[in-house]
This record gives C-alpha cells, structure tokens and sequence, in this order.
C-alpha cells in the first residue's frame, strides 16, 4: 500500500511500520510471530489543501479487503488486519462514513466489514529500511 499512496498528489511521505501492538520498537520477525499485537500499516503525512482525508480512507479500502479477518492476499496473521488507526474523533467519523457509503452501495457484496478503527493512535513503529520501498526495492505487492 505505501507505494500506491506515495504515489498520490498531495502525499509527502509514507513510511511502512507497525501500530497497535503492546512491544516498544518490534522487529518484523516479532511482529509476524503475531505475539505482539501490532499490525502492519503505513504511516502518511498529507497536505490537506492538496488532499482530503476521506480520499485517503476510500483509496485503503480500495487496495484492500476490508472483510478478511487478519488476512489480506496469501498473507494471513493478526498484523494483516484491517485497522484504521485514526487522529481523533472526527477523522474515525469520516471513516464511518466511507464504511456505510460502501456498504449501501453494497461494495463487497454484502460481506461485513471487519475493519477497525482506532480512535486515538497509539505509537508508530517504523519498519526496518528493508521494507521502506518496498515495491520499488522488490517489485512486488500485494492488492487485492
């Protein structure tokens, strides 16, 4: 997902990284052991004259499945769980509204949505370098 946000007018950093997990600093080998609660996400850092914040929710669950419990492609674990990790009570309204837009437009015919939202952000953990770029180092991702 950085790349693809990275790649949007108005973005002016993404960084891979983890959130949500009860370890200071994980490694990805701890994080993928599913012990740590974190979840792999991407940080964003916006211009909001340039970019509003509900274009971001819509493009994330454009790139992903929204409901796979702890799954997104072949990758399965609790740090592949949908989560939106948000600023503050108005950010995490916007992000209800995507929901229950998609949902009457019946976007993932029918299924429910297991994506949860994080009202007050906890820490960001970047990742290691190796995944920073991920795409452009390796040419490859996942979508769904």
């Amino acid at each position: 997902m950085e790349d693809r946000f990275a790649s949007l007018d108005g973005v002016v950093d993404a960084v891979s990284g983890y959130m949500g997990g009860h370890h200071d600093n994980p490694t990805y080998e701890q994080v993928c052991s599913g012990e740590t609660g974190h979840a792999e996400v991407v940080e964003l850092l916006y211009d909001p004259r340039q970019l509003r914040y509900r274009d971001l929710v819509q493009l994330f669950f454009a790139l992903h499945d929204p409901t796979t419990p702890d799954q997104q492609g072949p990758n399965v674990g609790s740090q592949y769980r949908s989560v939106i990790f948000c600023n503050d009570a108005d950010e995490a309204e916007q992000v209800e509204q995507v929901m229950q837009q998609m949902k009457e437009e019946n976007a993932f015919d029918g299924r429910d949505f297991c994506t949860q939202i994080i009202t007050q952000a906890p820490t960001f953990w970047r990742a290691e370098e190796y995944h920073q770029d991920y795409y452009q180092k390796h040419r490859g991702f996942c979508s769904r």
